[in-house]
């Protein structure tokens, strides 16, 4: 492995100050899951990794606001959001994904931020936050701007960030008795790389006809991608089967699939298709 430069900071101000936009290799590393694979693969070489190990420890913290928002920080585990107390009680939606998020080595180590910063279509988190309505706090020398998650991600690996921006937390908004679902879609085993993610959150007028809904589906896409017209469909519908089913049919027209090795784009159309249907009821239910 080439050397390269290490830095330590001890705030997230300092951080930010040791990345330079105008040198693509000086890269923040926070639990390194990804970053590692890319150096030991030869895909990225680094001239500085800036380490946010040592920042202040606020920025590891899960906390509930007044008005029922989870906060996120950036440097929280996968596994202590997994195992909060407060996404348990108010987002079992966010526990269940987890569990299937990778495996436990993995969530040990990998971070909030990291995950949602990386930019890879095929991560589980992003798609979820984006269903739920998140939103990203992002530190830069210009000072602290907000970016719904959903409006993060340009491309495949691309994103909005800057190269000398860091996500400090996410903010996710209460349901509020809106119902969600999740759904991963594995061609191997349940915690491998997914074929196709769907997340949906809606809120509902008695048992079955939605109010609104919010549809974000990725990996099967180049992007995390919101299915606007889709979700037209089913604003004031009722949630049965022709329903479901035209709302399949409209989600396959309204985006490009992404072929890869986790399957066809063809393959993936029809996933969509069927899952559509099946992560609606499951929020439903």
């Amino acid at each position: 492995m080439i050397a390269f430069e290490w830095a330590e900071p001890e705030t997230l101000k300092q951080a930010v100050a040791l990345l330079d936009p105008d040198d693509p290799a000086v890269r923040p590393i926070a639990g390194g899951t990804a970053l590692m694979l890319m150096m030991k693969a030869g895909v990225f070489t680094p001239s500085r990794l800036v380490s946010l190990g040592k920042i202040e420890p606020r920025y590891s913290q899960i906390r509930v606001d007044a008005d029922g928002s989870l906060r996120i920080g950036a440097m929280a585990s996968l596994s202590e959001l997994e195992q909060s107390a407060e996404v348990v009680s108010r987002f079992a939606v966010m526990k269940r994904a987890l569990r299937t998020l990778s495996n436990v080595r993995v969530r040990n180590v990998a971070r909030v931020g990291g995950a949602l910063a990386h930019g890879d279509p095929h991560m589980d988190l992003p798609p979820l936050l984006a269903a739920l309505g998140a939103r990203v706090s992002v530190v830069g020398p210009k000072g602290t701007r907000e970016i719904d998650v959903e409006a993060l991600y340009l491309g495949y690996y691309e994103t909005t960030l800057e190269k000398n921006e860091l996500i400090a937390e996410a903010v996710v908004p209460p349901l509020n008795g809106a119902r969600a679902a999740y759904m991963k879609v594995t061609s191997r085993s349940a915690d491998d790389w997914p074929a196709l993610n769907i997340g949906v959150r809606l809120e509902t007028q008695g048992r079955d006809r939605i109010r609104e809904a919010r549809i974000v589906i990725s990996a099967a896409t180049e992007k995390v991608t919101r299915l606007n017209e889709t979700e037209a469909l089913l604003r004031g519908a009722t949630a049965d089967d022709a329903t479901l089913k035209r709302a399949g049919d409209r989600a396959a027209s309204e985006v490009s699939f992404l072929s890869d090795a986790h399957g066809s784009g063809a393959y993936k159309k029809e996933l969509l298709r069927v899952y559509l249907a099946r992560a609606i009821r499951e929020a439903l239910s």
